[in-house]
């Protein structure tokens, strides 16, 4: 009976998930036994079924679709139709930290809806994306971001680009994992580090066994399931403000200039040229991204990769609505009338509202809501990390000869090492927000430039792209940086206690490419371009 029961449960793949639920359902039992955290069982159940249902769709899709190739993990052999490619695109960027930064932003004192920036900011990436970067990348049929410049400035220069690419995903993933941990303890009670150890090792898991399948897959329930769960929010968020229209008035009331996406000297005083920094950096730096590139290479052609990024924009904008509604909802309830605690800060107006303004059957589905949108960013981050560090670093410095095969099985032992990593940073950084903000910082001022030069400039060589590098490191260092305890050590003008609101980040970017065009055409005749070429690795 033993061995019908299990021949059946391997014969269906439904082995791993039933291990899963054993080791979720002895957590539990631990927790009831162990410790004295006011655990909401009811919530904890249903989290169960829905890590259960994540994980089988991942663990079967990638044992029905991968052929267990490196161009199959990574790009899951280049035939993602448009819908799943959507889906995947769209749930990749809406993550923990995009949906709860929204509302946060939306609800906190001196900020408002005019610093709500990254909505519109990433669907205009993506959309420019669309428009220059994808169809000349998914042309030449490159493997990861990193390939055009491996091609036009050398594999070591590559190398020097992937470290600000590689910080930028991993703390991204820990960030967001961080962002889970906290809706976890705030909503159903259960530890911030039990939540994260669980979501990250099941992420972790699904996505070693099927690679870019398995990610898009479940990337389509994650987003269905978010903008439910978010929607059903919406209406318990603002019935205690007037709905809809009574909380926008009331919030144009109380934020005056603040109550706009677009900026202004009266919202915005002398930050004004500072918000139009982190709006360019959020554009254009939201584009030099492997998450971004995994996907747009992995279409089935051209038209597809450029109409995913269309259609992501869009859903990125509409995803938002909710987040914003929410923050709103959060900001002007009066808790002190409904016999409720106030959120203790902004950062945590969204669990909030969904714990104590919503009917608990609704929390429940809203608590999935953001358990998906997290693992739908995590899991796509470390695998892209992952297929950065063994295409663009293993393969052409370690083990130049490594067949397809070899290749992906090095790309799973890399999504365990980035999982862990990631994992690691969520545990023991608090300041991990921070951090993710200064490589995105990074990925901007160093990696935007060297990646448009290397498609768009026929002449950029690796001279060209190291002396870039160099200029837009300097000039990013020298506005100081906060997180790193770094004072500004240029004299940059419009400097308030210490923070520089001249767009020395753009500054630094732009000089960045001009130095790439200029250092080229004069080192030319020592260091001689290099034309990009199609690869055949399909």
């Amino acid at each position: 009976m033993i061995k019908t029961v299990y021949r059946w449960l391997v014969r269906n793949h439904l082995l791993p998930t039933v291990i899963l639920f054993i080791l979720l359902a002895a957590l539990g039992l631990y927790l009831y036994l162990h410790t004295d955290y006011p655990v909401s069982w009811p919530g904890f159940i249903s989290m169960m079924v829905f890590y259960g249902i994540i994980f089988f769709l991942g663990s079967y899709a990638g044992s029905k679709r991968s052929d267990g190739t490196a161009t199959d993990m990574m790009l899951a052999g280049r035939s993602l139709p448009l819908g799943i490619a959507v889906f995947s695109m769209s749930a990749t960027w809406v993550g923990g930290g995009y949906i709860n930064g929204t509302a946060e932003y939306t609800a906190a004192e001196g900020y408002g809806l005019v610093w709500v920036q990254a909505p519109w900011g990433y669907a205009l990436s993506l959309v420019f994306g669309g428009l220059f970067f994808a169809g000349k990348m998914r042309r030449h049929r490159f493997q990861t971001m990193l390939d055009p410049l491996a091609q036009r400035f050398g594999r070591r220069m590559a190398a020097v680009q992937f470290l600000p690419a590689l910080t930028g995903e991993l703390f991204w993933s820990g960030a967001i994992l961080t962002a889970l941990g906290t809706t976890f303890g705030t909503v159903l009670g259960l530890d911030t580090q039990t939540a994260i150890i669980v979501s990250a090792a099941i992420a972790v898991a699904y996505t070693a066994l099927g690679g870019l399948w398995s990610v898009a897959i479940t990337d389509v329930v994650q987003l269905i399931i978010l903008l439910v769960g978010l929607i059903l929010v919406v209406p318990d968020a603002l019935g205690e403000v007037g709905g809809v229209s009574g909380a926008w008035a009331a919030y144009k009331a109380q934020r005056g200039a603040s109550a706009t996406l677009l900026p202004s000297r009266a919202a915005l005083g002398d930050y004004y040229w500072y918000w139009w920094d982190y709006a360019l950096l959020l554009i254009c730096g939201g584009i030099p991204w492997q998450v971004y590139f995994q996907r747009v290479l992995a279409a089935k052609n051209e038209k597809t990769a450029r109409n995913l990024s269309f259609l992501a924009g869009g859903i990125c904008i509409v995803a938002a609505i909710p987040p914003v509604l929410i923050g709103m909802g959060g900001s002007l309830a009066d808790w002190d009338a409904l016999g409720l605690p106030a959120p203790p800060n902004a950062a945590s107006i969204l669990p909030h509202v969904i714990r104590y303004l919503t009917h608990p059957w609704v929390a429940t589905v809203a608590l999935g809501a953001v358990a998906a949108a997290v693992m739908s960013s995590v899991d796509s981050s470390i695998l892209s990390a992952s297929s950065l560090a063994t295409w663009n670093v293993y393969r052409p410095l370690v083990r130049p000869r490594a067949d397809n095969r070899q290749l992906a099985r090095v790309i799973k032992r890399c999504i365990w090492i980035v999982g862990v990593a990631a994992t690691l940073l969520a545990l023991r950084v608090k300041s991990i927000y921070v951090l993710w903000a200064l490589c995105s910082d990074f990925v901007y001022c160093l990696l935007f430039p060297a990646l448009v030069a290397a498609l768009f400039d026929k002449k950029a060589n690796s001279w060209g792209a190291a002396a870039g590098f160099l200029v837009a490191l300097v000039l990013r260092f020298g506005g100081g940086e906060p997180a790193l305890g770094l004072p500004p050590l240029l004299p940059y003008p419009m400097i308030v206690d210490g923070v520089v609101l001249f767009p020395f980040r753009t500054v630094a970017m732009l000089s960045g490419l001009i130095t790439i065009w200029g250092v080229s055409r004069i080192s030319a005749r020592w260091s001689p371009p290099v034309p990009l070429q199609v690869l055949n690795e399909e």
